[in-house]
């Protein structure tokens, strides 16, 4: 076995409220400063960006997780991440078909931008990103597995869009992967406010915008190899232990 640092919960220029600074190149040259030997691309309710920051991390040594974080029809923010192309492009078009026609305000939210290995503009997304999809979490999470991917319900703790603000709790029927606390709060202090989580995996990610915020929050897999595959075969035996 061996230790790999990650950081699960990263976006690109795509993302509204993001820094147009977070080009694919400059989130693997930031991931490779921070020695981070896995992250996931998670951009809100789109994974167009992902494919050529996979392919860059392939290329510098970094495994490279792609997905979304979704704004579920609850409100509730959960990253959806895969190790497949196919499944990467499937997923994008659930997400395509059930995102409201809501027009993005540039002015209020920023440009959201997809762009080439030459930081050129090949697509503009406009419709606002961050809405919350017509799908429920339950519907959204078991599309997930249907499609071998991670299901983790994203920064827990924090107000508004983390899973425990929206719903007030957990649902017993909801088979997540693990639970993602943000960078600010730690697991014992979780479990000091919520008793019933202790006992349960937690992740800690940066969920960074910007590109001096990645890594800022990590976790460390014990893997027989750098793969999405392993970091699944990780996450499932802490659930079944």
């Amino acid at each position: 076995m061996k230790s790999f640092r990650a950081d699960l919960h990263i976006h690109s220029l795509l993302s509204p409220c993001g820094s147009l600074d977070m080009s694919p190149a400059r989130i693997i040259h930031e991931a490779k400063e921070r020695k981070l030997d896995i992250i996931a691309v998670a951009d809100h309710n789109s994974t167009r960006q992902a494919g050529l920051i996979k392919k860059l991390g392939q290329d510098a040594g970094i495994t490279v997780l792609t997905g979304a974080e979704v704004n579920t029809r609850e409100e509730v923010h959960c990253l959806c991440l895969f190790g497949d192309d196919e499944a990467t492009r499937t997923f994008q078009e659930f997400l395509d078909a059930r995102i409201p026609e809501e027009e993005n305000d540039v002015v209020i939210f920023g440009d959201q931008v997809v762009v080439d290995e030459d930081e050129q503009i090949v697509y503009t997304e406009d419709r606002l990103l961050i809405s919350a999809l017509r799908a429920g979490i339950k519907e959204i999470e078991t599309l997930v597995h249907k499609l071998n991917g991670l299901f983790i319900p994203a920064h827990i703790d924090r107000p508004y869009s983390g899973i425990l603000d929206r719903l007030g709790f957990i649902p017993e029927n909801l088979e997540y992967d693990a639970l993602e606390l943000s960078y600010r709060m730690s697991e014992t202090e979780i479990c000091g406010q919520h008793p019933e989580l202790c006992g349960k995996y937690f992740l800690r990610s940066s969920d960074a915008h910007y590109p001096k915020d990645i890594g800022r929050a990590t976790t460390t897999f014990e893997l027989e190899e750098n793969s999405f595959e392993a970091v699944r075969a990780y996450l499932r035996s802490k659930l079944n232990q």
